[in-house]
């Protein structure tokens, strides 16, 4: 029998123009996805995979960055390779020329026969013809690096009143996974070149989605692999009982995904994202200082060690409470 998994019904979405005109984004506690807003800023026509690849450091010297092996958040962490993003995104640029975005989660055909109220399933069996994120550039600080390119999104515009912000960029060939998990700040996921199927569980659905003890800064995993469900049939049962929310985030979109909301990316081309997330005064000060109390525990070896994701792990590495 085929495996249903969660039901799901789609994200609440709006245009990017009628957002203007109905307010603005105002506070809100579940996830929305905004159609077209990367496409009123300059990163849609900066953020191609042939200019990142131009980018040059001050001295002229070539950019590297530390790579995702292995898919981090259910798998077993590996030594992160170091290597240059030149050639690297010249491949994606190629392979994107020539991607179809036609498979995945949700086959494009289903999308576009249901209604936006329809409840659904997804098909768990795409999943199973792919090996998740061989190699991928993933949680790059890239405005860090280049702080120059910050005025290419203009996330002000979206999130108005004064966060600390922090920025990671995504960016990787067809079917790369980010597995599931929840962030303790809210996050404002920008897609600038691919599509990606982002699934999300509000916070009551966690008792379904077994929370895991390996470790994350900034973040809470689950121990559902939904790359590997076949394999997991303690953990599919509960997984099914769970409903969630669909969004399939195509190039020029924002999706807000709110803090403690559970959420898995996948890829359906290659792609460039990035996430900003944000944290005001108050939310420093009330979740800010636990997190980084824990993060000092867990360097100093006094708080799930050799259970994480920031060192390396083996397979036989033991949960820690």
């Amino acid at each position: 029998m085929t495996y249903q998994g969660p039901s799901f019904q789609f994200v609440e979405e709006i245009q990017w123009e009628e957002l203007s005109k109905s307010g603005g984004f105002g506070p809100r506690t579940s996830p929305l996805l905004i159609k077209g807003a990367v496409r009123a800023w300059p990163a849609w026509d900066n953020w191609s995979f042939d200019k990142l690849a131009d980018l040059k450091r001050k001295d002229g010297s070539e950019v590297s960055a530390t790579f995702q092996d292995g898919l981090v958040e259910q798998g077993v962490t590996r030594e992160p390779p170091r290597l240059a993003i030149s050639p690297y995104l010249r491949q994606l640029g190629r392979q994107a020329e020539n991607s179809v975005s036609r498979g995945g989660l949700l086959p494009v055909e289903r999308l576009e026969s249901l209604g936006r109220d329809a409840t659904f399933h997804l098909d768990w069996s795409h999943m199973q013809s792919f090996e998740p994120n061989k190699l991928y550039l993933a949680q790059w600080n890239i405005l860090d690096e280049f702080p120059e390119l910050r005025k290419d999104f203009a996330i002000r515009s979206l999130w108005p009143g004064w966060r600390w912000t922090w920025e990671f960029v995504f960016m990787g060939p067809a079917n790369t996974v980010t597995g599931l998990h929840y962030d303790f700040p809210n996050n404002w996921f920008c897609q600038v070149r691919g599509t990606k199927e982002v699934i999300l569980f509000p916070p009551d659905q966690s008792p379904h989605l077994c929370r895991s003890s390996k470790y994350d800064w900034g973040a809470t995993l689950s121990d559902i692999n939904i790359s590997r469900l076949g394999e997991q049939p303690d953990k599919r049962e509960s997984f099914a009982k769970a409903r969630g929310l669909y969004a399939c985030v195509e190039a020029g979109d924002a999706l807000f995904i709110p803090r403690q909301n559970w959420h898995a990316v996948v890829s359906r081309e290659p792609s460039i994202s990035l996430a900003v997330f944000g944290l005001t005064p108050a939310e420093i000060i009330l979740n800010g200082g636990r997190s980084e109390f824990k993060q000092l525990l867990h360097r100093a070896g006094l708080y799930r060690k050799n259970n994480c994701t920031c060192h390396k792990m083996t397979p036989a590495a033991k949960n820690v409470v």
